[in-house]
């Protein structure tokens, strides 16, 4: 009887044991109750990664299907005036509907700006020359 018993462990522990099927429905039930445990440990798993996929996937599935919709009309009058304002800049070279009063305010504020800061290009990077330093190899 405890040869049998043995036998049994030794069977059911060893997975890629041969004689797994030798003892009957004892040593079956014992496989098929790991292999249905599991099988319900992977069923949660991947249930957790779908409800997290999902979580994080609303928000870009929101934004395609509203796209999908026609839109509000406020936000196609938003939208028309922000293309309308880029199409007039481009013509424009610059800031849109700008007077002959912008441009006067525009030239006084870069002089004074050259006067604070000691002239120069105000539309240009300004460049910077680093010397090296000189070390003495005196005291030892």
């Amino acid at each position: 009887m405890l040869d049998v018993r043995e036998r049994l462990l030794s069977t059911t522990n060893s997975h890629n044991s041969p004689r797994s099927f030798t003892f009957g429905s004892v040593a079956l039930g014992v496989k098929s109750k790991m292999a249905l445990h599991r099988l319900i440990q992977l069923s949660s798993v991947l249930r957790s990664a779908v409800s997290l996929t999902l979580r994080r996937n609303i928000g870009i599935s929101a934004v395609l299907f509203q796209r999908a919709k026609e839109l509000d009309p406020v936000q196609k009058l938003f939208l028309d005036k922000i293309r309308d304002y880029n199409s007039k800049a481009k013509t424009a070279g610059g800031i849109v509907d700008a007077g002959p009063a912008y441009q006067k305010n525009l030239g006084e504020e870069v002089i004074k700006l050259q006067r604070l800061y000691g002239g120069g290009d105000l539309n240009k990077f300004p460049e910077f020359k680093f010397t090296e330093p000189k070390f003495d190899e005196g005291a030892k």
